[in-house]
Formats: structure tokens, sequence, C-alpha cells
């Protein structure tokens, strides 16, 4: 291999190993100080675990290396209960409190003023954002919306199997267990897009399972609350009016709601504003008129063991209509 191939080579490790440290789904990019914390207390170990593995490799070599009718030093009695057994105590529990101290931080923290509830479906994220009285005021799917410097209580349960709450930039990992509501608090240090995913096995499309959150500041978190809570806009099309009208006559509110019309289905994602959405299908496909008119035909093709059947039904103008329909959703 010539040397300007192995150069090639070394540069395109390198810019992997970098780009590997950052990005939405980072835990070594953390944009809030939990995240912090965890990427602190990751590479402190990970730098005393070097230091130990050069040091016992050092003294492995001497010993190996030491002449036989001269024991090496590093085999003597005193080196053997130092650095073998009195050394990894003391280091150990040095650790061990100073990690405890670090997760420990915040834990008795009072809760937020914003709280937010998110429901692990197979295999989607029911997200619901509730009042100061404990009261829903909206909900979406597959997607949060902070305020960039103020913290959020996330309430995680499920309504089937066990799935687990995972937002690497921002904070450590959370069970979902049914019957039981774990809070998670959250605080975004910047704004920005972060990925989350469902870090426990749930089922076939487990690895399907992500959720965005988006980080943003005060005035634009707030008018995105105020577009949320308002109800599904009157069809500016005829398009989009037939569209709309398809929906409701094909069967889609008995699994989907959007307020503001006779769909007040329970069971699939509140469908309200799904065109503002980063993401349908839990992170699956981006947004638009094409991706919306994919999953409608075919979910199962998109998405394996989806619970939502295919609507083969729906041909040309008729598609277009219902997927231009959902794309005004905004």
């Amino acid at each position: 291999m010539s040397p300007r191939i192995c150069t090639r080579c070394a540069k395109a490790a390198l810019v992997a190993l970098v780009g590997g440290c950052s990005g939405p789904q980072s835990a070594l990019d953390p944009g809030g100080a939990a995240a912090e914390q965890i990427a602190t207390l990751g590479w402190t170990m990970f730098a005393v675990a070097t230091a130990i593995l050069v040091a016992v490799l050092a003294l492995a070599a001497h010993a190996a290396l030491a002449p036989a009718d001269r024991p090496a030093w590093a085999l003597r009695e005193g080196w053997v209960l130092g650095a073998g057994l009195a050394f990894p105590i003391v280091l150990l529990s040095a650790l061990l409190v100073w990690s405890l101290s670090i997760t420990g931080q915040g834990a008795d923290a009072p809760p937020a003023p914003f709280r937010i509830q998110v429901v692990g479906e197979r295999w989607w994220w029911r997200v619901t954002y509730l009042g100061p009285d404990g009261r829903p005021l909206f909900s979406t799917a597959n997607e949060l919306r902070l305020p960039v410097g103020r913290s959020v209580d996330v309430e995680l349960t499920t309504a089937d199997v066990i799935h687990s709450f995972w937002v690497p930039g921002l904070a450590g990992k959370l069970d979902m267990l049914p019957g039981r509501v774990n809070t998670l608090s959250l605080a975004a240090g910047r704004a920005g897009t972060y990925r989350g995913q469902c870090a426990e096995y749930c089922g076939g499309a487990h690895a399907l399972m992500a959720f965005m959150v988006v980080a943003e500041t005060d005035d634009s978190f707030d008018r995105w609350m105020a577009a949320q809570a308002a109800p599904v806009a009157e069809p500016t099309s005829d398009e989009t009016r037939r569209g709309r009208d398809l929906f409701l006559a094909s069967g889609c509110p008995a699994c989907h709601a959007a307020r503001g019309t006779p769909a007040v289905g329970a069971i699939g994602p509140d469908l309200t504003h799904v065109g503002g959405r980063l993401t349908i299908g839990a992170g699956l496909l981006p947004t638009h008129r094409g991706t919306l008119a994919a999953w409608i035909v075919d979910p199962g093709h998109l998405k394996p063991e989806v619970r939502m059947p295919a609507f083969p039904i729906y041909r040309g103008e008729d598609l277009r209509a219902l997927a231009a329909w959902l794309e005004s959703l905004e």
C-alpha cells in the first residue's frame, strides 16, 4: 500500500472518529447540564482506566524483561500488596464517591413548573402537554418542544411493553414501565434539535422508534404552543378540501384525532398539526407530501409490524389530495 493511500485511510478514520463525537444523537456533544455531567463522568472514567492500563502494561513488561537471576521489583511482596490490593481499593472507592456526587446532583430539585407526558406505544411516542393544573392542553406525537434554559419535567409511562426514553444530548435514559410513572427532568442549554431513541428492546420495530426534541427560544416556543393549541385550519384550496373530506369519510377518525373536525380517535397519533412535525413514523421519514402518501398506502412496508393497516384504495388524485391536506396541517 502506498504512503498516499495510507494517509488517506488515516484521514478517513480520523474524520469518522471525530464525527462520532458530535451530532443530534451523541452523548459526547452535550446540550444540557445533565448530559454534561454524564459526559464528564464518562471521560473521567475513560482517562483513569487508560492510565491504569498503561501502568499495568508497564509493570508487566518490566517483570517479563527482568533478568532471570534477579527478580523484578514489580514482583516483590510490597508491590503486589500495594499496587494489586491497596491501590484498587482506594482508587475505586474514590471514583465511586465522586460518581455518586455527580449523578446525584439535582436529585432533590423541586418539580418544574412545566410538564410533558410521554407514553410509549408500539412503536411511536404519544406526547401530551399539561397545564399548571395537570390537565392536558393538547397532544402531538414523536416530537417534543422545549424552551431553552427552562427545566421541563417529562412524565414517562407506557401503554404496552417496557420502553426506554433516551435523549443522549440532553440526559440519561429512563425506563418506561407499565402501571408506573417515572419523571425525567430535561433542560436544554442551547437551541437545537436533538434526536432521541427507545433504548429498551420492545419488539420488531424497536430500531425504528425514534423521536426529536427541539429546543428553541422563549418567543419561538410560546408561538409554537399557541399554534398547537389551535384547531385544524379550514382548507384553502379545492384539493385540500377534498383531502379533508376523504379523511373524514374513509374511517381515519376511528384511530386518529384532528381537533376542529369530527375526528376524535385515540388509537393512533393526533394529526391536528402533523404537517408541522419534522418527521413521520417516529423519526422514520421527513414530513412532506410524498412521504405522507407513501405511508398512507402501505405503512407496513416502511415500518414492519406497525399497527396501522395499508390503504391501497387510495390512488391518483385521491391520494394526492389526502396527502396535501395532511401536509397543510401545520
